[in-house]
């Protein structure tokens, strides 16, 4: 049986280099505005904006700066108006950037599964090599073998 092969590229070393040194540059681009760092909690508990949520905000803001007499003494406009200005220009970057990730994510995951494949198929071998007493194949079938431990029979007996 043939290993699939759906993928077979490489990122070459100065590539990954340029990548690195690019996403660098883009953290010190944001540097002034990558200042939180959320616990789960914190995100639980904090309003949530989606698009419907931005065409709301939106709105209101607009009719914020139109009609001040109408706007509470301790709401700062010019504030809300920044943070408004600041979802949104981050808005247009993470779209970019969620393609981007979902991307990488996905060439991972197939090169992953690929290599990992190609790893239990050559397990496979070994082990029938071991079955064959084919030379030095003991060797490499006792250091893969790590990698699936198994209870040994008193741990087996232990639990029953």
């Amino acid at each position: 049986m043939a290993q699939e092969n759906m993928i077979s590229a490489e990122i070459t070393a100065p590539t990954l280099t340029t990548v690195k040194t690019k996403t660098e540059e883009i953290r010190t681009l944001l540097a002034n505005v990558l200042t939180t760092n959320l616990t789960a909690e914190e995100r639980q508990n904090r309003l949530k904006m989606g698009e419907k949520t931005v065409a709301f905000v939106a709105k209101a803001l607009e009719f914020a700066t139109n009609n001040p007499t109408l706007v509470p003494s301790y709401l700062n406009l010019a504030e809300a108006k920044k943070d408004y200005a600041l979802v949104t220009a981050t808005m247009s970057v993470l779209q970019g950037l969620t393609t981007l990730q979902r991307g990488l994510e996905d060439t991972q995951m197939v090169a992953g599964s690929e290599a990992y494949d190609a790893a239990l198929i050559f397990y496979s071998s070994i082990k029938n090599a071991c079955h064959s007493n084919v030379p030095g194949a003991q060797a490499i079938y006792d250091e893969l073998k790590k990698q699936f431990p198994r209870p040994t029979k008193q741990e087996l007996t232990a639990t029953k």
